[in-house]
């Protein structure tokens, strides 16, 4: 027989394949959800590489999905490459008649597809060395040949099809746990306190348990500071940085250029803020609008010493996982570096080490991961401004629905959060009769009360209403009217480009 007849496609095929789950789940374990992992570098690619309106297609048709999605989809191309390398390791064995040469090569192969696309070549072992060992488990174990090789009736490829698929989702599942378990925190629950010279905890634990008296005495409202707040990036995987490691740097057209580590971010004066977020892609009745409790300091110390002398007075801040916005300098000033949230470290999800919080701005413009903030002679486009969304541009005011609760008596409570960025929320009323006549809701007390020392210029309010429905069915609409005195605009408008504006309506 010859060494080409020993190629066997059935078993080869299922072999690659199972060398590929392995080599993902492998660096999955290794790795957990960071930038390392062999599947995240392809991702950002894919993400670079979709154009602007496909883009807005799929965020505004799929939301979260849409990147989750892809994903996947990086997943799945990593899994096809190594498999087709491990498919290459055994033809060649096959042809030379050499048993060790399969593995060995679909090793080589997959360590060196994980560092180009990783760049981390201890990482990528992690990779190499699962599928390695896959396939030398098929050239060696008799078993596992008879079972997956060789000329078989039709039920012995289903059993072998089985085989392959069970092997795969252990495979799989065992890289994913391991992976989960090495995760960095995310969540502020579970970040360790915020700390530094300048820090006062006790004002940040002071502030959030005086929040609860200036809320509506509702339990059923959404709270004045947000149990989860809402995540989006243009990754699927986060920056995983060290405060030892990080630094930022201020370059461009300014009198002094200079780099900060973090202690000496920490050193600066810092001050607290709540805040309010609101997403540019967040409809109309969307949850993409949150509040916290910020610990930072303000960009204005960094102005002063930098000194600006941009010809356009423009500002790009870069982020370390390759996002970046630019800013008129005037709408940085009085800006908010945070590394605190909610009393603790700001979390990896939402930043850490440091982010910006732009008062009165879209979400979008809040550049987590910041690493430099370069002063422009020419102004440019944003990330999201390059995709056909607007970029910088202050939030359009909204007063969600968020509650709808029926009371004994037959009465209904409806209420939510009502944001109007910097300009704040003087009332919001409600129409129980689809608009034709309005009634004032009740409105929480303004977060800036809660503690003397922490701001509250950029935050939402509670609103509640309470009514006796009419009978049959009718529309709620709600609306809310900022601190200049100008009612929130009726006229319905999608997410993109701007943001979603209009009144929000709900049916009973």
């Amino acid at each position: 027989m010859s060494s080409l007849a020993r190629f066997r496609p059935d078993r080869d095929d299922a072999l690659a394949l199972l060398a590929g789950v392995a080599a993902v789940s492998g660096s999955y374990a290794v790795a957990g959800p960071r930038p390392s992992f062999v599947a995240s570098p392809v991702e950002r690619a894919v993400s670079r590489t979709v154009p602007g309106e496909a883009l807005a297609l799929a965020i505004a048709t799929l939301g979260d999905l849409a990147q989750q999605l892809n994903y996947v989809m990086a997943v799945v191309l990593v899994v096809a490459a190594v498999a087709v390398a491990a498919r290459v390791a055994l033809y060649a064995g096959a042809v030379t008649g050499n048993r060790a040469a399969p593995p060995v090569l679909t090793g080589a192969l997959t360590w060196t597809l994980a560092v180009a696309a990783s760049g981390a070549p201890l990482v990528a072992v992690g990779a190499a060395a699962p599928a390695a060992l896959v396939v030398l488990g098929g050239a060696v174990s008799p078993g596992l040949a008879s079972r997956l090789g060789g000329p078989a009736p039709l039920s012995s490829k289903r059993r072998r099809a089985v085989t392959t698929l069970g092997a795969a989702v252990g495979i799989a599942g065992a890289g994913y746990l391991a992976g989960e378990r090495a995760a960095p925190d995310a969540t502020a629950e579970e970040a360790p306190d915020v700390r530094g010279p300048n820090v006062d905890s006790e004002t940040a634990e002071a502030a959030l348990a005086d929040v609860e008296a200036q809320s509506i005495d509702e339990p059923e409202l959404p709270p004045l500071v947000s149990d989860r707040f809402y995540e989006v990036d243009i990754n699927a995987v986060d920056p995983d940085l060290t405060a030892e490691e990080w630094s930022l740097s201020v370059t461009g057209a300014v009198e002094e250029s200079f780099t900060l580590d973090y202690e000496g971010v920490l050193d600066l004066p810092a001050e607290q803020r709540f805040v309010t977020l609101r997403c540019v892609s967040d409809p109309l009745d969307g949850s993409k609008m949150d509040t916290a409790l910020w610990t930072g300091t303000t960009v204005d110390h960094l102005l002063e010493r930098a000194g600006p002398d941009s010809d356009c007075g423009c500002v790009r801040l870069h982020a370390a996982d390759g996002y970046f916005q630019v800013f008129p300098i005037e709408a940085l000033r009085d800006s908010l570096l945070a590394y605190g949230m909610n009393g603790k470290l700001l979390p990896r999800g939402h930043g850490f080490p440091l982010r910006t919080l732009v008062p009165g701005h879209w979400g979008e413009i809040n550049v987590k991961w910041l690493t430099e903030i370069e002063f422009l002679n020419e102004d440019a486009d944003g990330y999201w401004e390059q995709r056909g969304w607007q970029g910088t541009g202050e939030v359009v005011p909204i007063a969600k629905i968020e509650t709808a609760v029926d009371r004994d008596g037959g009465r209904r409570l409806v209420g939510g959060r009502a944001y109007g960025g910097t300009r704040g929320v003087s009332a919001v009323e409600v129409s129980v009769d689809g608009g034709d006549t309005w009634r004032e809701a009740r409105l929480s007390e303004s977060l800036s009360e809660v503690h003397d020392d922490v701001r509250a210029d950029d935050a939402w309010r509670q609103w509640a209403l309470e009514y006796d429905p009419p009978e049959g069915s009718h529309t709620v609409v709600a609306r809310m009217i900022d601190g200049n005195g100008d009612v929130q605009p009726r006229e319905r408008r999608e997410p993109r480009p701007r943001g979603a504006s209009g009144w929000v309506r709900r049916e009973f």
